[in-house]
């Protein structure tokens, strides 16, 4: 039940001084932060400050859009300020309640010209940051108009600590770099050959969200909330002057954003703490975004799944059925084509992923590569390439269907686009039509390669807009959805609770095939990616030497076995795949064990230790259960930690299940040793451990019976 309390204060309150000044100010609920909003001589600008040290200073706000400048020559019209309480329940997430808390000041700007135009900047200041955005309401002389940039800027105090990877239009799929703002330079260290569409626009721009941390000890997490009809924002970082700026993403004419008004921009969103641990647990960027427009969510279910996935990586088998190439598909006909005796989604190998999945209580099996298409697709910029309906001759889709339903297995759509959106957006309706006739209630959307309408990019207003209209023609056939290649999440889960998951950064795949992830990526995305949404990372992997795939013999994941278990509690999301082969799970059964009991729907989440880059420790507890699951991970570097448990219900005794690596274990070398020990614990006790170089612990507790 939602609590709501909002209160509005009239501008007379404040002082006509105040007032004359142009000079206003808020504080946040709790008092420790402090904003100020300047109209200096036309230019609108604002400060803001976290225990009476400030964060960021004399930053300048507003859009030129069209011929009208809104970042100059503006008087102010009106203002007023309002405080507004609420707790509401989220469909799904790391906690049953959420406490929505602010004090708001809204400001009218003016143009100083003939015809004078109005917009407001909205700014809402909680206890732990910053949100706001700019909103153009209808009126005279503005109706139609495009955002040829967007002036909002960041000024820093100091030259802090960044994790950052570049500002690519395209792909998010970079390993972060720890440095100083002003050694920024995405020209050096980021020629990643795997990603194969890179557009970078200069080597001083970053993505969103950036993480920063400060000498004198404060976290500063830089983002946005709710991206609606609008680019995504990066950042263009002045080394000299430590002043990040907005840069949005440009359409395929050069314009950032076509709008009419009533209009809004996303949030632009600033946390502030000095313990990493409330980045962590801040809920400002699911707050700033709209309540759910789905009134019966009651469809929706989190779940964990298996899939022919993994092994089209390491390259056991193939997505396309064929070995052909440089022809034109259409013509093809399958049933006369010779397979090429490795493709992976075959009826004989997906019932073996179902009776797997049936056996272990897994909810559904992920099938890629079920459908015509994949032979001659890859980087030829082609408009029609799949028709998402379509299987290959030794995929039988209908008894498919019949078999996961005697099972009681849910099968997972996936809609490769190849990055044709106009060609998925045509077809999108006889897709999930058939979705619906065999019974799946979940689709895995891809975006590889070069965006048509040919010239747009992965986080430009058009293809930000067609993600949102995926999701919303979704929610008619009652489906859930995971979009990989999207643009990183800005909350909009909590507008959409059907759009469980996302990728938008590098995941575990890349450990199959390049130079993978460094023990420290795992310690940082929650810091970055996941600030706006979940993550689908696709952890547990058991057989970390992939050399019998690979030429190679060193060959291998950067984790050890126990931070691959620890990932299902510090990676957040509703939807978890068990990644590795079934096969690979029979040689660790115990270790199993904890990826089959560990839940992906929580009643409350305690961050226990962060440092990012370093290593990090959560316990979450299950929902509707007394159950808690702990992970913990650390980088390149061994970590030692000690838990304590008075997080669990005082009085009950609870069975600790720990899974710790062996003290000879490394991400280097022996990665998959580890041990298991059980003890009855209380809210009293502690739980010590070590963790090795790019190792971790899982630990599951549940009152003893």
């Amino acid at each position: 039940m939602n609590c709501l309390v909002r209160i509005l204060l009239p501008f007379m309150l404040i002082s006509s001084n105040l007032y004359s000044q142009n000079n206003l100010s808020l504080s946040s609920p709790s008092g420790n932060f402090a904003f100020s909003f300047i109209l200096q001589d036309g230019v609108p600008s604002y400060q803001l400050s976290f225990k009476n040290l400030p964060v960021i200073e004399d930053s300048k706000l507003g859009l030129v859009a069209g011929s009208v400048d809104f970042s100059r020559n503006l008087t102010l019209k009106n203002f007023e300020t309002s405080s507004f309480n609420e707790t509401w329940e989220p469909v799904w997430g790391e906690v049953k309640e959420i406490l929505n808390n602010y004090n708001e000041l809204r400001v009218t700007l003016q143009t100083n010209d003939s015809k004078p135009k109005h917009f407001s900047v909205v700014f809402r200041l909680f206890d732990d940051g910053l949100g706001f955005r700019y909103e153009f309401p209808q009126q005279e002389h503005l109706s139609y108009f495009t955002v040829l940039n967007e002036i909002t800027q960041f000024t820093l105090t100091a030259n802090h600590i960044a994790f950052w990877i570049p500002g690519d239009f395209d792909s998010n799929e970079y390993i972060y770099t720890k440095s100083r703002i002003d050694e920024i330079n995405t020209n050096s260290g980021h020629e990643y050959n795997e990603i194969s569409l890179k557009t970078i626009p200069d080597s001083d721009v970053v993505q969103t969200p950036l993480m920063l941390k400060s000498d004198t000890g404060l976290y500063i997490n830089i983002h946005e909330a709710a991206l609606v009809n609008f680019p995504v924002m990066q950042l263009n970082v002045d080394k000299q002057n430590f002043v990040l700026s907005s840069l949005l993403v440009p359409d395929a004419v050069g314009v950032k954003a076509h709008l009419q008004t009533p209009c809004k921009s996303p949030w632009r969103t600033i946390l502030v703490s000095d313990d990493a641990r409330d980045i962590l647990a801040s809920k400002t960027i699911l707050n700033l975004n709209d309540p759910s427009k789905i009134e019966d969510p009651s469809w929706i279910k989190p779940q964990k799944y298996i899939g022919i996935w993994w092994e089209l990586h390491i390259g056991k088998s193939s997505w396309n059925y064929a070995d052909i190439s440089n022809i034109k598909l259409e013509n093809i006909d399958y049933d006369t084509v010779k397979s090429n005796g490795r493709h992976g989604a075959t009826t004989e190998r997906t019932k073996y992923y179902i009776d797997f999945a049936s056996e272990h209580g897994f909810d559904g099996v992920l099938i890629e590569g079920w459908n015509t298409g994949w032979e001659d697709w890859y980087g030829n910029w082609k408009e029609e390439v799949f028709d998402f309906v379509t299987p290959y001759p030794d995929f039988d889709l209908e008894y498919l269907a019949d078999y996961a339903a005697s099972k009681n297995v849910k099968l997972i759509m996936h809609h490769e686009t190849s990055g044709s959106v106009t060609n998925y957006e045509r077809r999108l309706e006889a897709a999930f039509n058939l979705m619906k006739k065999f019974g799946y209630e979940t689709v895995k959307t891809g975006y590889v390669g070069r965006i048509i309408p040919r010239g747009e990019h992965h986080d430009g207003q058009w293809m930000t807009d067609h993600f949102i209209r995926v999701v919303e023609k979704a929610a008619q056939y009652k489906i859930m959805v995971n979009s990989h290649e999207s643009s990183r999440p800005t909350g909009l889960h909590r507008t959409y609770p059907n759009w469980l998951s996302s990728e938008a950064a590098r995941g575990n795949e890349f450990n199959a095939w390049s130079k993978g992830n460094p023990p420290s990526h795992e310690t940082i995305l929650p810091f970055t990616r996941l600030m706006g949404g979940p993550m689908d990372y696709t952890p547990g992997i058991f057989k970390l030497k992939l050399n019998q795939y690979k030429k190679d013999e060193n060959f291998s994941v950067k984790t050890t076995l126990c931070k691959q278990l620890a990932l299902y509690v510090t990676m957040y999301s509703p939807l978890q795949m068990a990644a590795d082969l079934p096969e690979n799970y029979l040689l660790f059964p115990d270790a199993f064990n904890f990826i089959k009991d560990v839940a992906v729907d929580w009643d409350d989440t305690k961050i226990l230790f962060a440092e990012p880059g370093e290593y990090l420790a959560i316990a979450r507890k299950a929902k509707n259960l007394d159950d808690w699951f702990v992970g913990a991970i650390t980088a390149e570097k061994e970590k030692s930690l000690i838990i304590d448990l008075d997080f669990l219900t005082p009085g009950i005794n609870y069975e600790a299940t720990i899974y710790t690596d062996k003290k000879h274990a490394s991400y280097l070398g022996t990665a998959d040793a580890y041990g298991i020990t059980k003890r009855v614990v209380t809210s009293t006790d502690n739980i010590s451990f070590r963790m090795v170089p790019g190792g971790g612990a899982a630990i599951s507790l549940k009152p003893v019976k």
